[in-house]
C-alpha cells in the first residue's frame, strides 16, 4: 500500500508537470497570436491575386502556359505540411491520416512527396515514400523565401513533365479549437472559380463612377499583353498558395498545441485533487488507527 511519502512525491511530480504544461500553453498562445495574424493577413492578398488571375485568363481565348497543361495523372506530387514537434494533440496524426487516405485513393499511380515539417518527414520516410525534397524547421517562423524555393522546385518538375499533378495536404486554420483538413490541387492551375458574394456573368449592381466589370469580373487595365502578364501571375499564384498553406498550417499547429497544453494542465489539476483526497483519507485512517491503539492500550492498563 502506498505511504504518505509516496503520495507526496507523486503530487509533487504532477505539480512539476503541470507547471511545464502551463508554461508551454503560454508560449503556444504567444506564438499563435503572431501566426494567426500572419495567416489572416495573407488571405486577402491570395484572394485578390486569384481574382486578377481569373480576370486575365478570362480575356484569353485559349490560354497556354506550362503550368496550365493538363496530362493524365500518372505521377503525382503531394506536399504534406505537418508539425515540427509533438505535444499538439491529434494535429499531426490527423494530417498524416488525411495524406495517407488521399494517396490510397490514387491506386496504381506513382506518388512522390515533399514533406514540410519534421513529423511528416519522419512518418513518410518510415512508410517508404519517395521524396522530391524535404523541408524541416521552416514552420516555426514561416519565410517567403522557403515558399518561393518550394514553388520553384514544383514548377520546374511540372514544366519538365516529371510529374503530372501537384496536391497540397495541410490544416487550414479556422479557430483555436478547430481546423479544417484540406487537400488542394496546386498544379495544373485550373479555372479558378469566383468566391462567394461575387455576381454571375450578366449580373451587375454598378454605380456611376465604379470600375467597369466584364462578365462579373473587374475590368482591369493592363499595360502589358495579357499573355505576358499570365506568365508572371501563374508562378506568383503558386508561390502565394504555398505560402498561405504554410501560414495556415503554422497557425493551426500552435492552436492545437495551446489547446492540448490547456487540457493537460486541467487534467493535472484533477489528478492532484484526486491524489490529495486519497492521501487525506489514508492519513485520516492512520490517525484513527493510532488513536484506537492508544485508547485500547489505556483501557487494558486500567
Amino acid at each position: 500500500m502506498a505511504t504518505l511519502l509516496d503520495f507526496r512525491r507523486r503530487i509533487r511530480s504532477v505539480k512539476n508537470t503541470q507547471q511545464i504544461t502551463r508554461a508551454m500553453k503560454f508560449v503556444a498562445a504567444a506564438r499563435l497570436r503572431r501566426a494567426q495574424e500572419a495567416a489572416l493577413a495573407a488571405r486577402p492578398y491570395a484572394e485578390e491575386l486569384a481574382r486578377v488571375l481569373r480576370s486575365t485568363m478570362a480575356r484569353i481565348e485559349s490560354p497556354e502556359h506550362p503550368l496550365l497543361a493538363k496530362r493524365p495523372e500518372e505521377r503525382i506530387l503531394v506536399i504534406v505540411l505537418s508539425g515540427e514537434r509533438g505535444l499538439a494533440g491529434a494535429f499531426n496524426s490527423n494530417i498524416l491520416r488525411k495524406a495517407y487516405e488521399f494517396m490510397r485513393s490514387k491506386p496504381g499511380k506513382k506518388i512522390v512527396t515533399i514533406p514540410v515539417g519534421k513529423k511528416g518527414r519522419d512518418s513518410l520516410r518510415k512508410a517508404g515514400f519517395e521524396f522530391a525534397a524535404e523541408y524541416v524547421n521552416v514552420l516555426a517562423r514561416v519565410d517567403y523565401g522557403t515558399a518561393r524555393e518550394i514553388s520553384k522546385l514544383v514548377t520546374e518538375l511540372y514544366a519538365r513533365e516529371s510529374i503530372d499533378a501537384v496536391y497540397m495536404v495541410f490544416s487550414e486554420f479556422k479557430t483555436v479549437m478547430t481546423a479544417n483538413l484540406a487537400v488542394e490541387k496546386l498544379l495544373p492551375v485550373e479555372k479558378i472559380e469566383g468566391g462567394q458574394g461575387e455576381h454571375a456573368a450578366g449580373e451587375s449592381d454598378q454605380k456611376p463612377g465604379d470600375i467597369p466589370k466584364v462578365g462579373g469580373e473587374i475590368d482591369y487595365i493592363y499595360e502589358q499583353p495579357e499573355r505576358q502578364i499570365l506568365g508572371r501571375l501563374l508562378p506568383r499564384y503558386v508561390e502565394t498558395q504555398i505560402l498561405r498553406a504554410m501560414l495556415e498550417s503554422s497557425a493551426a499547429e500552435h492552436g492545437a498545441r495551446m489547446t492540448a497544453m490547456e487540457a493537460a494542465t486541467r487534467n493535472a489539476g484533477e489528478v492532484i485533487e484526486a491524489l490529495t483526497l486519497h492521501m487525506n483519507k489514508v492519513r485520516q485512517a492512520a490517525i484513527t488507527k493510532e488513536i484506537i491503539e492508544i485508547v485500547s492500550g489505556a483501557s487494558y492498563t486500567a
